[in-house]
């Protein structure tokens, strides 16, 4: 299981320096008139612990979700539609899944970048992404503390006492979301001297200009990559009576810009789609931020008159009661409204971010790498899986190209045409290695059996793919050499049947590879269903071999040798087809 994000040590040592540089500042802030004994390196101590355990239950609670709802995010995004309100929505359940939304983005791209959604409706998702990632706010506002150790106990005892293994994902997530309001209670306690320290208070009084709380949450959350930790620090804060709802606000505008840090870093090094969805993250919500910024003092009106109130409280017990909620409530009502008033725009912010990103003219061969391999999505078996599929989905396209390169050039092609088509193997042989590479660094811990299942599908059908793409480059590619060098050409009649066995092959050893990256078992029934026939064909060769093997036809011999080549290797082409179409009917079998 990670424990944390990506260069967790470079944000571990950041993180300290941050807290031990701000402790340093509020104590040389201070007067010698002050009379104040705070012990610093508890404080800190505190503070960073608290921290730490709260970002380790944020990332074991949302690990255990994304295991227990994988296969359900899968098939949820398989059904996404072209809508853009559906997209937007869709956008929202799936981050509050991931409670990630630059992972939702990273998802987004390799739609793209498949061609199976649009830049115009990736924008839609990614702004229902934004208003997902609210939700873990909004659970964190609930503010438990005094009971966090109970749902910890309850997920321990779950974890280690459950047979099955959902059972103890479930446990998992209870245990994570009780680190985290320990975590919280834990900050809270850190900050507690820090209510009557004048230095930290007159920081928390310029906290409420907007550009600098902006500043300091967009800061932050870049640094720890997480939008619902800055708010929900923001929270613990408020629980304390140290902030304001307006510097609430602004810490949660900040981070809203934050969070596009990730999707930028994801995106350094990947195609332009991948790009233009970074920047249409970063445009989504700055321009968000650059519209509410002018009003935040209405806008934090218009939060409290939508918030529950405590009349019966004053002062500072009435701002820990109340301002919590508050926060969580502004940041989810910010990024509803941006939502509501982007959605519209759609298709112009897509034509702005292809106009920032233009296609970039290719003067090189490209070189062959993998397209939707992404190492964000190694947490979530499931939809990391689903994007090996994606790339046997271009081996697929990459070996019908094969044949039908072969079928064009004919017997009669240069020995050279042949050994370029054979080439591609090459091609086939790069991403099947990548694949490998990718499906080596999975998180095994939380797959369930389903992922398991599929985990080994695409390990077998690698191996049967690089033997069917190999036997094209191959035997294949020798045996059409050796008819051009011996100038062997096979009569009409036999050109006809061994025509007909190809195209059946060709067919059998597309659909094999299709069933696989469209994970559909009925694909695979039709190349087992495809047996009879070939078998048919091959007899109906060999019989006309036998009737024609007497004829004094010129270099007989050697035309019998070609042509026994030629359906060894269709044979053993179906073959290596046939294994894979068998391994996914048993492990679709399996499943059920």
């Amino acid at each position: 299981m990670r424990l944390f994000p990506n260069k967790i040590w470079l944000r571990v040592s950041l993180l300290v320096a941050l807290l031990t540089l701000s402790c340093q500042s509020l104590l040389a802030a201070g007067t010698p008139s002050e009379e104040m004994d705070i012990d610093w390196g508890i404080v800190i101590m505190q503070l960073f612990g608290g921290l730490s355990i709260f970002l380790l239950g944020m990332e074991i609670m949302t690990d255990a979700v994304r295991t227990v709802a994988g296969d359900g995010m899968k098939r949820f995004l398989q059904k996404m539609t072209g809508n853009r309100f559906m997209g937007a929505f869709s956008g929202a359940i799936i981050t509050a899944i991931l409670n990630s939304s630059s992972v939702t983005t990273v998802l987004v791209v390799g739609f793209i970048s498949a061609g199976l959604m649009s830049l115009t409706q990736a924008i839609s998702i990614i702004m229902g992404a934004n208003i997902g990632s609210t939700i873990a706010a909004q659970i964190i506002a609930f503010n438990i503390t005094q009971y966090a150790l109970l749902p910890v106990a309850l997920g321990f005892l779950l974890r280690v006492g459950a047979k099955r293994k959902k059972a103890r994902e479930y446990g998992d997530t209870i245990m994570g979301l009780g680190l985290v309001f320990f975590g919280m209670g834990l900050m809270g306690a850190a900050m507690a001297p820090l209510r009557e320290y004048p230095a930290f208070l007159e920081l928390m009084q310029r906290m409420d200009n907007p550009m600098l709380g902006i500043l300091v949450g967009a800061g932050f959350t870049a640094l720890i990559q997480s939008s619902a930790a800055t708010t929900g620090i923001a929270i613990a804060m408020a629980s304390g009576g140290l902030i304001t709802l307006e510097a609430g606000v602004a810490l949660a505008l900040g981070s809203n810009i934050g969070t596009c840090i990730t999707a930028i870093l994801a995106a350094i090094g990947k195609n332009r789609s991948a790009v233009r969805a970074a920047i249409a993250h970063v445009l989504i919500n700055v321009f968000g931020v650059l519209i509410w910024v002018w009003f935040i003092p209405e806008f934090c009106e218009i939060v409290r008159d939508i918030s529950p109130s405590s009349d019966e409280l004053t002062g500072t017990a009435k701002m820990k009661a109340e301002v919590p909620r508050q926060i969580a409530n502004a940041h989810t009502f910010f990024n509803v409204a941006n939502t509501v008033l982007f959605i519209w725009f759609t298709g112009p912010l897509a034509r702005l971010c292809t106009w920032i990103v233009p296609e970039r003219p290719s003067t090189d061969e490209p070189v062959m790498t993998a397209q939707y391999l992404d190492k964000e999505l190694l947490a979530t078996p499931a939809l990391a899986l689903q994007r090996a599929q994606l790339e046997i989905g271009r081996i697929e396209g990459f070996i019908d190209e094969m044949f039908s390169r072969f079928q064009k050039a004919g017997w009669d092609a240069k020995i050279e045409q042949f050994r370029e088509i054979a080439h591609r193997q090459d091609d086939i042989s790069t991403l099947i290695q990548s694949i490998l590479e990718y499906l080596s660094m999975l998180n095994r811990d939380g797959m369930n059996k389903h992922d398991s299942n599929q985990l080994l599908l695409i390990l077998t059908a690698c191996n049967y793919l690089q033997s069917i793409s190999s036997t094209l480059a191959t035997d294949l590619v020798e045996a059409l050499i050796e008819a051009r060098s011996q100038h062997v050409v096979p009569s009409p009649k036999m050109k006809e049947l061994m025509s007909d066995t190809y195209k059946s092959v060709w067919r059998a050893s597309v659909l094999c590879a299709k069933g696989i990256s469209h994970d559909d078992p009925d694909l695979a029934r039709q190349v087992l269903d495809r047996s009879l026939e070939i078998k048919e064909h091959i007899h109906m060769s060999l019989e006309h071999q036998a009737s024609m093997l007497t004829a004094s036809q010129p270099n007989r011999l050697a035309i019998y040798k070609v042509e026994m080549e030629f359906i060894n290797t269709m044979k053993r082409i179906y073959n290596h087809a046939k294994r894979i179409s068998k391994q996914q009917l048993i492990l679709a079998k399996a499943d059920s």
